[in-house]
């Protein structure tokens, strides 16, 4: 296990960089406060690529000339020394190429910063939902989609203790030059024992988003990020977000409202209502059906009964068949339980407590900075594109603002 963040936590001052201790191990580069501050003009405004309650993200270019993210603990944040102690926890653990990978970082007096890869071509959730974007092309939604799942599994599979991410949605899968997916911010993400079935803890994430077993109870496992995968899913499928006040889904979630028709789809091979109109037809039919399948079982009720992720990428590489994945499950028609799974409860019930959740999570908002609804395109890594001119669609609130007290801004302006 890795040490733990009191272990990296300076009483120093000034802007030198202080190394952790390296039974850390560390590998990634120190930087001084000094050559970051130089490298985003001091942290300027014109090179503001995000911001959250955990403080700021701007792009920097080093002396060699490589162009990173570089983040920013806001001083005396409780929840961004949290989401830094896990960043920093995690991302040492991981190296693979559908993940953002870490560069270096900074200690220095109460800074914390961390330094990332700078990817280049915003977020799916932007180009998916961006206002006046080009449709997606069919090839490009696919290859996310594979790329992002190879990113998962290796979280859940390849690493251990493995990691769960927690906050797996559009706006956190990053999209490179050539199209590739890059899944990013690992703030919210929990270590998990192999022995553990599951992990109790508070309920943070995205709303429309989260699994019900974790948004009802807090036990969180492997299962409730295949749950928001498989939302990710849908939203490739349809091209809707999972709250969009525009579409008939306005109170139940995107999950509820394509039940019925994934289990058409599956079934019947009828795509209508359901395909991203978008689109116009212009599809492999095969690998629309995969990604069905893979959607409908990721987003089954029962925990136990969603897939692993490397069977979702099996899946989506045309390798392991429908019937493979729903290993017996007729599509649509999973059942619904309770958090111990041991007993059944109703569809309404469970859109009555999802609502109740919902509810309190806003009003905690309201309380704390008077906190509206409207947001927009939420990574912390993606390049600056849309807010100057009005661009970016609503996206789901976090249950980590009910602490940090933040929207998911406008946050992407022009790029410098």
């Amino acid at each position: 296990m890795p040490t733990h963040y009191s272990d990296l936590t300076s009483t120093g001052s000034g802007y030198g960089s202080e190394k952790p201790p390296s039974t850390f191990g560390f590998s990634e580069s120190t930087f001084t406060y000094e050559e970051l501050a130089m490298a985003t003009n001091g942290f300027s405004n014109q090179n503001l690529l995000g911001q959250g309650g955990f403080g700021y993200v701007h792009k920097g270019i080093l002396p060699n000339g490589k162009v990173v993210a570089i983040k920013q603990l806001k001083v005396g944040s409780g929840q961004g020394e949290r989401e830094f102690q896990a960043e920093v926890e995690v991302i040492n653990r991981v190296h693979h190429r559908h993940l953002v990978s870490l560069v270096g970082y900074c200690i220095s007096g109460a800074q914390r910063l961390l330094v990332y890869e700078f990817v280049s071509n915003s977020t799916l959730e932007f180009h998916l939902h961006g206002k006046g974007r080009p449709t997606m092309a069919w090839p490009m939604r696919m290859k996310i989609a594979l790329g992002s799942a190879k990113g998962l599994a290796y979280l859940h599979e390849d690493c251990h203790p493995k990691i769960i991410h927690r906050d797996i949605k559009a706006a956190n899968i990053l999209i490179d030059e050539n199209f590739e997916a890059k899944v990013a911010d690992f703030g919210l993400a929990k270590l998990a024992l192999d022995t553990d079935t599951h992990v109790s803890t508070r309920v943070m994430g995205t709303f429309g988003y989260l699994a019900p077993e974790y948004a009802s109870s807090g036990k969180l496992s492997d299962k409730s990020d295949v749950f928001s995968f498989g939302v990710v899913l849908l939203e490739l499928i349809t091209g809707h977000q999972p709250i969009d006040k525009t579409h008939s889904f306005t109170d139940d979630s995107m999950v509820e409202w394509a039940r019925p028709l994934l289990a058409q789809a599956l079934e019947k091979g009828k795509f209508d209502g359901l395909v991203d109109a978008r689109l116009q037809n212009d599809y492999n039919t095969s690998e629309m059906a995969c990604m069905i399948a893979c959607a409908a079982a990721c987003v089954r009720h029962s925990g136990r009964r969603r897939p692993k992720m490397s069977q979702v990428v099996r899946a989506l590489e045309g390798n392991l068949s429908p019937d493979e994945l729903n290993e017996g499950v007729i599509p649509g028609h999973s059942m619904i339980y309770s958090s111990s799974e041991s007993t059944q409860y109703s569809t309404q019930e469970y859109k009555q407590d999802m609502m109740k959740f919902r509810k309190l999570a806003l009003e905690s908002q309201e309380l704390d900075q008077g906190i509206s609804e409207t947001s927009g395109p939420s990574s912390d890594f993606g390049q600056n594109q849309s807010a100057s001119s009005g661009e970016g669609q609503q996206s789901g609130q976090t249950t980590q603002d009910i602490e940090q007290g933040r929207t998911n801004k406008d946050i992407f302006g022009k790029s410098s």
